[in-house]
């Protein structure tokens, strides 16, 4: 799931956009109310974290220029401690939650799952391929009865692949939607991730539910319904 983190104290942005990593979530900041509109303008995310009080535009400004660009992802409000004021109007303005300064990270958590779960009540409780079970909710995986114990890029990176199931992904998307969108490291870094999943879901079961395909990417198939490509290869 990717965040972006509209916040100009440069240390708590770092303090959550750490927090959320660990969580599994792909972070990008911004510090200033211009430089939150135009990322969530141009890019896609599936939450957005706004602070009010941003030099350059307003956290209300920035809300109120996507709103009206019909940009419809939720926006949870960062408001001061005694602003319950800030807090009708950021839910007028069209914010979908506010959380007052300072706040518990564990809320901040639940009240961005809260918002994922809303937003998308189409998408699945569980992410499945075959007897691979994903649960997003309780980070959960599991291989039949087994219990799979995965890092939280590693899970990240499972997510991506079951959310997209039967299509090709190539490096560039896997990197941009797991990593980050300024990702600038060397991409073998995705070959070394699928490799460790391999291990953990594939390898013990005597499964390869993850394709590699040649001069494209990787893409991960349901034992029940697997497409024939020519492009497929055996795995790296």
């Amino acid at each position: 799931m990717r965040v972006l983190v509209v916040e100009d104290e440069v240390r708590l942005a770092q303090t959550i956009q750490r927090g959320l990593e660990l969580e599994g979530f792909v972070v990008q900041l911004a510090h200033t109310g211009t430089d939150g509109l135009w990322a969530a303008g141009e890019q896609r995310f599936d939450v957005i974290v706004l602070d009010i009080m941003l030099p350059g535009l307003s956290g209300y400004e920035v809300l109120r220029r996507l709103r009206a660009r019909d940009v419809t992802t939720p926006v949870l409000m960062l408001t001061a401690k005694d602003g319950d004021y800030e807090q009708a109007d950021a839910l007028d303005l069209g914010a979908d939650d506010y959380l007052t300064k300072p706040f518990s990270f564990v809320v901040l958590i639940a009240r961005l799952r809260a918002l994922l779960r809303r937003r998308a009540p189409q998408q699945p409780a569980l992410l499945a391929a075959g007897d691979l079970v994903l649960d997003p909710a309780r980070r959960h995986v599991r291989r039949g009865d087994t219990a799979l114990t995965l890092t939280p890029r590693e899970f990240g990176l499972l997510e991506f692949l079951l959310r997209h199931k039967g299509l090709a992904l190539t490096k560039t998307e896997i990197l941009h939607n797991v990593w980050d969108a300024h990702y600038d490291g060397p991409e073998n870094v995705v070959e070394v991730y699928v490799g460790y999943l391999r291990r953990k879901i594939d390898t013990p079961f005597g499964r390869n539910s993850i394709e590699t395909l040649r001069g494209v990417g990787y893409r991960l198939i349901d034992p029940d319904g697997q497409v024939d490509d020519e492009s497929s290869s055996t795995p790296r």
